[in-house]
């Protein structure tokens, strides 16, 4: 808050300006201002290969820009599984989502290659700084309780329908 704080007032580094299309130097650049409004050391932002992440309140973040679409996608960790889900168990995520569940802004996407479920989003178009900031923080607050509450949730749905039947 206090480095948003000082390059509001002028005292920091600004965002990058917003409203232009997302590029890779945008997208580090935005990167790298919001990880300093958290008060993290100075980094890249992003690493060569357009990934990066930090921890947000508690929450894992996860930054990849993708150069073909020049998108940034924004990804908070929900949960990493030891093996393959089971049937249903990505569906259950999903169905909570299409029910309301707050998704922080993001949407449900389970990732094969790491078996990481996550809430995430994608910018186009660079956002406002102090707008990036809010959605970011949304979706790391939404993605511990996805996997708090949710999780228990959707196991309880896929595993022990039987248990939901009683109440």
């Amino acid at each position: 808050m206090l480095q948003w704080l000082m390059s509001a007032v002028g005292l920091g580094p600004p965002p990058p300006a917003s409203g232009g299309p997302m590029t890779r130097e945008s997208a580090g650049e935005l990167v790298r201002w919001f990880m300093r409004t958290l008060g993290a050391a100075p980094g890249p932002g992003l690493n060569p290969q357009g990934f990066g992440g930090f921890a947000v309140g508690g929450a894992q973040v996860y930054f990849e820009y993708h150069e073909a679409r020049g998108v940034l996608e924004c990804s908070a960790l929900v949960y990493r599984f030891n093996e393959p889900p089971r049937p249903g168990v990505i569906e259950g995520f999903e169905a909570e989502a299409r029910e309301g569940t707050d998704t922080g802004g993001g949407s449900v996407d389970y990732e094969r290659e790491n078996r990481g479920l996550f809430l995430s989003r994608e910018y186009s178009v660079v956002p406002e700084g102090a707008a990036f900031a809010r959605d970011m923080k949304r979706l790391a607050k939404a993605s511990l309780v996805w996997g708090d509450e949710v999780l228990d949730r959707v196991a309880s749905r896929v595993f022990h329908p039987e248990e939901l039947e009683k109440r």
